[in-house]
């Protein structure tokens, strides 16, 4: 196309650039009395052009509403600076690294537990400082974070966990002025995982009463004593660990739960639904008078690392030196100790226990998480899970 012809077709305000790498489109407009020169990296086509004769205009448009921002339409521009308009370059690694450290003073501080922070630690080290670390905040865009959450293939709880402290970062970015907006808030999250995460493969698998018999018959006396305490409370590995003998009530056959143990760390439950006082059936109360002959002079916790006769740390620790083993003398299918607590909750809706004073039991605010978890073991007869005045509970 000769330069006369080319001119006849280039939009007003448009014009065409011969550089060393090809030609391109540049735009020009009036910004506060200045003529602005802009380039597109865009070859001439008539597609092109177009675009560029509908960007200018839209320029225009909100220079005269004066919502005209230069870094939005050009963000590499040194005339931005020019105008007095903030032109970020910040790398997200800086601003993980920022939120990271601001995690580790919270844990310091006391507002933030050494759990959270462990998995934040993982989730920014792992996922989130590979993917975007080497990228400028203003670059990360909703189109590349619905392809990088689609392609996580991980199970809905897991990818909002990882998009958790994501979500953080972004948000203190736009706070700060970096961002106009969080690019996560244009992202259509619950309808995007619906279609792209991984169905969960934990289920609830509880243990049955000939395999709960036999593995209280393969335990040494505190194994017993606490396998038996736990089948009959479904108390979290936590809770479990944390049990002293102030909170045991022998007169009312009552344990006080308001402590649990995470990472080594005495702390309240995590809600307070959490603190409670759970009823002991005779079977639970048996399990503790036998334990009594053995902990209850030392003070503190009800049951102890037997191997080392100090109290336990971790869940980690009764599984590997203790549940493990059993499982394996005892002859019975290998499941991980949180079963404990589902085979204590099927088999109490199994027997008709009323739902209500279950979730109560367990901790949880409300039914919902008994019925969501437990629902197939509800009786077919009658309606236990409305009505407060059906049977607490049955033998165990």
């Amino acid at each position: 196309m000769d330069r006369k012809k080319q001119a006849a077709t280039v939009p007003s305000g448009i014009e065409v650039r011969d550089g060393a790498k090809g030609a391109t489109i540049r735009i020009q407009f009036m910004y506060k009395g200045v003529k602005c020169r802009e380039t597109l990296k865009l070859p001439p086509t008539k597609a092109n052009l177009a675009f560029a004769a509908r960007l200018r205009g839209e320029i225009i448009n909100a220079i005269e509403f004066d919502t005209f921002k230069y870094p939005e339409y050009f963000p590499d521009s040194k005339r931005a600076k020019v105008f007095g308009h903030i032109v970020t370059t910040h790398k997200m690694a800086d601003l993980l690294q920022a939120a990271l450290a601001g995690y580790e003073q919270a844990v310091a501080n006391g507002t933030l537990s050494p759990t959270t922070l462990i998995g934040y630690r993982k989730i920014i080290n792992g996922h989130l400082l590979p993917e975007f670390g080497m990228e400028r905040v203003r670059d990360i865009t909703p189109a590349r974070l619905r392809n990088w959450i689609g392609a996580l293939g991980v199970t809905a709880k897991a990818a909002r966990n990882i998009i958790s402290p994501l979500r953080s970062v972004l948000d203190d970015a736009m706070n700060d002025g970096l961002i106009e907006f969080n690019p996560l808030d244009r992202v259509a999250l619950k309808k995007l995982l619906t279609q792209t995460s991984e169905k969960s493969t934990y289920e609830v698998d509880p243990f049955s009463a000939k395999e709960i018999a036999a593995i209280l018959k393969h335990g040494s006396e505190q194994e017993s004593n606490m396998y038996q305490f736990w089948f009959e409370t479904g108390l979290r590995p936590g809770e479990l660990i944390a049990l002293d003998w102030s909170k045991v009530d022998f007169v009312h056959a009552t344990v006080r739960i308001d402590a649990n143990v995470v990472a080594r760390i005495t702390k309240g439950p995590k809600t307070a639904a959490g603190v409670r006082t759970i009823e002991l059936s005779p079977v639970a109360l048996e399990a503790l008078l036998r334990q009594k002959s053995v902990t209850w002079l030392m003070g503190g916790r009800v049951f102890l690392n037997p191997r080392k006769h100090r109290p336990w740390e971790v869940e980690q620790q009764i599984r590997r030196t203790s549940w493990q083993p059993l499982l394996k003398r005892a002859g019975v299918r290998y499941r991980n100790p949180y079963q404990i607590r589902h085979t204590y909750a099927s088999h109490r809706v199994s027997s008709g226990a009323n739902l209500f004073w279950l979730a109560q039991q367990m901790g949880h605010e409300t039914t919902e998480m008994i019925i969501r978890h437990y629902g197939r073991w509800i009786p077919t007869t009658g309606n236990l899970a409305q009505h407060p005045s059906a049977s607490k509970t049955n033998a165990s």
